[in-house]
């Protein structure tokens, strides 16, 4: 092995010296270009630092820069807003509790929502799921001030009810009335509520649809003719008033359509026609008494029948003596010896389609007791018209 590392050796030095191995010259300045390089970028990280703690950097502030006017529309969404404002109210809830082993009872905090306030006689609406269940409800003005509130009426079939607080000085002004029934997809609305507690927002959208149905959450009758907006409604929203662009109300948000519980571009309110119905009912009598014309149906049966005969309508399965389904000569269906006896099934109401027992019902929220409507029936593949003249109902 020695003598082999030394015949290398000479026989290397017995080279010319342009044949030998040239120092790495290129590896060498790539070397130094990058340690310049990596020596540079430090010390200018270190002087950005520095900066911060140079005393000249915190001797000249900013200049603001000048905004300008706000535009029409956003003037006329906050002058909207600040009017608006102290019509709205904050509700809480709360269940009384009864302590099994000490039999004390307590309030247990049930849930919150909105509300706005009907008249000078301290009367506020909102929904009824909001205080369905509750034992108590305290209503929070836009001023900061609590009341102690009282149910004067409820109708959940349109998920409205009625609150009365005591205001004894500084009453807040009731909230403007429109109209529903006039409303066109694409009109501007704006809802104000207290979504997840966080009191007094405002948010805008759209018109997005007319006449929209939800069943009840409790399996109750359909909730009709709402109005579908794309204005933010969230949890908490639920009972606060859709304005449009006058400061009017023209609804009360009731429902959101969302599979994650919060808004989802989908949120529906309750039109003030129908409030305008409803509400005075309720603070007049505490309760939201139907026009009918003294019939009886069945909703289930209703179905069977129109799957069985394949005619959609309403199956009349009774009619009460003296109502004015019996004075305007209405027969019922009944079971006779030799099978079903055909009897009226009413198919339109004022010329408007009825399908089902809940479009009836609809149909019949659209007028009041003592009105005269025209009834489209069909018995034995012939259709006649009657005249009735609404009554109470249930």
């Amino acid at each position: 092995m020695i003598a082999l590392r030394r015949s290398i050796k000479y026989w290397i030095s017995m080279r010319p010296a342009s044949h030998r191995p040239a120092p790495d010259h290129f590896l060498r300045r790539l070397l130094a270009i990058g340690f310049v390089a990596a020596a540079l970028i430090v010390l200018w990280q270190a002087l950005a630092s520095l900066q911060a703690w140079l005393p000249w950097q915190d001797a000249a502030p900013r200049t603001v820069t000048p905004r300008g006017d706000l535009a029409a529309d956003e003037k006329a969404t906050i002058e909207l807003f600040e009017k608006s404002r102290g019509s709205v109210v904050y509700i809480s809830t709360a269940q009384l509790v009864q302590d099994v082993w000490t039999r004390n009872v307590f309030a247990v905090p049930r849930g919150t929502g909105s509300g706005f306030v009907w008249d000078d006689a301290g009367h506020v609406v909102t929904n009824y799921h909001v205080i369905a269940g509750a034992s108590q409800a305290t209503v929070k003005l836009a001023d900061g001030r609590d009341y102690k509130a009282v149910l004067v009426g409820a109708s959940p079939s349109h998920d409205i009810a009625v609150l009365r607080i005591a205001v004894a000085f500084r009453r807040p002004p009731p909230v403007p009335i429109g109209t529903s029934g006039d409303l066109r997809i694409g009109q501007k609305v704006f809802a104000i509520g207290n979504p997840f507690g966080l009191d007094w927002t405002l948010t805008t959208g759209i018109i997005s649809a007319l006449d929209r149905s939800l069943p009840a959450e409790d399996g109750g009758a359909t909730i009709d003719h709402l109005i579908q907006t794309d204005a933010a409604i969230n949890p908490g929203n639920s009972g606060g008033p859709l304005l449009d662009s006058a400061g009017r109300l023209i609804g009360i948000n009731t429902a959101i359509y969302s599979p994650s519980g919060a808004s989802a571009g989908i949120g529906f309110a309750v039109p003030v026609d129908t409030v305008m119905r409803v509400v005075p009912e309720l603070i007049r009598t505490g309760r939201y008494v139907r026009p009918a014309v003294g019939i009886g149906a069945d909703e289930q049966v209703n179905r069977q029948l129109a799957a069985q005969t394949g005619m959609a309508g309403v199956y009349v399965l009774e009619v009460e003596p003296g109502s004015s389904a019996a004075q305007a000569g209405l027969k019922a269906w009944r079971i006779g010896p030799d099978g079903l006896v055909p009897g009226d099934v009413i198919v339109e109401v004022e010329g408007r389609k009825v399908d089902s027992l809940s479009d009836l019902l609809a149909r019949m929220d659209d007028f009041r007791v003592g009105d005269t409507v025209t009834l489209r029936l069909r018995r034995d593949n012939e259709t006649r018209e009657a005249r009735v003249t609404l009554q109470p109902g249930i």
